[in-house]
């Protein structure tokens, strides 16, 4: 709904729609009202030139008919186009996106067929208008190269299979999935849901992090005290566990070792692999197992601790 910041704007608004609205009424009701007066000529003369519906109607309705059944019809044939092209790209990521540009094209297409045949209906020599189009097309294309950029820009984008819809990708700062490739743009949606649009010529330098599994990485602390080797038999004991409780981990998980030495623990690592979009979840869930595990054969996770050492004097 439309809000008016100021009282200001509302009372103009209202004064402009009254202005427009009287000058309509007197357009159109006044041959019928004041059918002719002298008023009637002085109104028909002036404003009912514009506003003469009826006369319009009477002497275009033909016109109008044929206008509204290639409405009509080139509606009907978007729809099924559109309709058929979904049904046949609805499996694959690269699939869904040349469908996607396909229905683009298809939406755009429809309405310039149909404005053509709408100007051809009303009498207007469209081989005459297609040549000036190209003439005019040639010079708008002198002024809207970014926009011609954009479009093949997209269709590199597609063709080299950079990446598709449903893919991760990271453009500069921003990192998230992609939910559309347009004929000139692109959408990302972050993990907090925000999409960004970006015209497909500025998308340099992307990093698509769909194209491979990613690793998915749990570094788990024990006390130096610990055992290594049994805390290491316990770890490989359990892994295929692991797997089978966690389903985003595509491969793996594997032991690799003892990762560091930190100040206050032997920090090892477990290596899996999984999909982009399933990584944070899957290093969520490795964590809460080694957690577990851990607490079912009573091995320590320490926690940092500092150790104080004090003089005779200060114990004094």
């Amino acid at each position: 709904m439309f809000r008016f910041k100021t009282k200001k704007e509302k009372t103009r608004f209202i004064v402009i729609a009254s202005v427009i609205l009287v000058f309509v009424l007197l357009g159109v009701l006044t041959p019928i009202i004041f059918k002719g007066t002298a008023f009637d000529k002085v109104i028909s003369n002036s404003i009912g030139k514009f506003f003469n519906i009826v006369k319009f109607f009477s002497d275009n309705y033909v016109n109008l008919l044929e206008s509204l059944a290639i409405i009509v019809f080139m509606w009907i044939i978007n729809q099924v186009l559109k309709f058929v092209l979904k049904i046949l790209t609805v499996k694959g990521n690269r699939s869904e996106t040349i469908g996607k540009l396909l229905v683009s094209v298809v939406g755009y297409g429809s309405v310039i067929v149909a404005l053509f045949l709408i100007l051809s209906a009303w009498g207007v020599q469209t081989p005459t208008l297609l040549a000036s189009a190209g003439i005019l097309g040639l010079a708008i294309s002198f002024g809207a190269q970014s926009l011609i950029e954009d479009i093949f820009a997209g269709l590199f984008i597609i063709f080299e299979k950079q990446y598709a819809v449903g893919d991760v990708i990271q453009v500069g700062d921003f990192r998230g999935t992609v939910t559309e490739i347009g004929i000139r743009v692109t959408k990302i949606e972050d993990i907090n849901g925000d999409i960004k649009t970006i015209n497909n010529s500025d998308v340099r330098g992307a990093i698509n992090t769909s194209s491979c599994l990613s690793p998915a990485i749990c570094d788990v602390s024990i006390s130096y005290g610990a055992d290594l080797e049994k805390v290491e038999e316990v770890v490989t004991r359990n892994l295929e566990k692991m797997k089978k409780e966690i389903p985003g981990i595509v491969e793996g998980p594997y032991y690799k070792g003892v990762q560091s030495l930190s100040d206050s623990a032997v920090v090892i690592r477990i290596y899996a692999k999984t999909s982009e979009t399933g990584k944070y979840q899957a290093v969520r869930d490795m964590n809460r197992f080694m957690k577990v595990l851990f607490d079912n054969n009573k091995i320590e996770i320490p926690f940092p601790q500092m150790v104080i050492h004090m003089t005779k004097e200060e114990e004094k």
